[in-house]
């Protein structure tokens, strides 16, 4: 399951508090300050990992606390210094303040690495205290307490290749064709309930393309379930744009879709697009050329028509797409 947002806190590991302690040796009078320091706290990190593809971690636990520094020790020992704690996101991750919303950081390159919350400084030991006349001070520093945030993460899949279109407009059949993805496909709306990512192979050239819920009207304002994923969407340089050849209203299928991305985001729907007939193995040849023909006419763009499942026309879409995305 992709889990594509979750708030979570954040909290980096306290300083260890400095000892007030004497070293008690013969023939030393009161023997003198011997507190050690306290160890740092450790520090948080997000780590954007190949391997990790949801926040589906983060849904399920929402606090992350590192260790606190262990306190100084006799013998003016430092304690040990908190481990650092790694979190691991995929790449896509933005990291946001959950209480204002404002962007810390777009996590999108595997090895990516953000110290969101520094630990605390160890406290110093009383050894640090000692003057000419204040030879035995019986006093140590507290830790200082390490950093803790309020944050909302959100997750948008990184794919070079938008798959829009109604619900059943083919989109999940067509990505379990051209890849090796094996989304979820059956005969009903939203068959799809979660965005999909396959690797395309065209000759040497490679992409990945993400197979995006249906849209329908109003998805823009919350209807349906295209609207939860809209965003997925804004990173890619390159729509196709599916339309079932067995709908009775072509044109007005198109223009649903392309509505809620202008309301969506009017930069999104200035993306490059690519118009795909689908599902053409249910009619005959001379029904599919005048629907081309038409659409072609009325929407003043290149219209292709493909099956699918016989595999025809397939080719001619991809090789428009590592031509376009050179």
């Amino acid at each position: 399951m992709i889990v594509d947002e979750a708030l979570i806190t954040v909290k980096a590991g306290d300083g260890g508090n400095g000892l007030a302690s004497f070293r008690r040796e013969k023939y030393v009078p009161k023997g003198g300050p011997d507190g050690g320091d306290g160890g740092d706290g450790g520090d948080v990190y997000f780590v954007v990992r190949g391997d990790v593809h949801t926040l589906f971690d983060y849904a399920r636990a929402k606090v992350f606390l590192a260790p606190r520094g262990e306190n100084g020790m006799k013998a003016k020992k430092t304690g040990k210094d908190g481990s650092d704690l790694e979190l691991k996101v995929p790449p896509g991750t933005i990291v946001m303040n959950a209480a204002t919303g404002e962007s810390i950081a777009d996590l999108r390159e595997i090895g990516d690495r953000l110290l969101i919350a520094k630990g605390g400084k160890g406290g110093r030991g009383n050894s640090h205290f000692a003057t000419a006349t204040r030879q035995a001070p019986r006093y140590a520093e507290h830790g200082t307490p390490g950093e803790e945030r309020r944050l909302k993460l959100e997750l948008k899949l990184i794919a070079e290749v938008g798959i829009i279109g109604l619900p059943n407009a083919g989109k999940s059949t067509l990505l379990s064709v051209i890849s090796a993805a094996r989304p979820k496909i059956a005969d009903y709306p939203f068959t799809t309930l979660e965005p999909n990512l396959g690797v395309v192979k065209v000759g040497d050239r490679t992409f990945v393309a993400a197979d995006i819920p249906g849209l329908i009207e109003g998805a823009a304002e919350g209807k349906g379930l295209g609207h939860k994923f809209l965003k997925h969407i804004e990173r890619c340089r390159l729509l196709w744009h599916l339309i079932d050849a067995n709908s009775l209203r072509l044109q007005e299928d198109y223009q649903t879709v392309r509505k809620e991305l202008e309301k969506f985001s009017p930069e999104l729907a200035k993306k490059e697009e690519i118009v795909v007939l689908t599902k053409t193995d249910a009619l005959p040849p001379h029904t599919v050329k005048k629907i081309v023909a038409t659409l072609k006419r009325s929407l003043k763009r290149p219209i292709f028509a493909i099956s699918a499942v016989s595999g025809e026309g397939v080719n001619k879409v991809l090789f428009e797409t590592t031509g376009a995305l050179q």
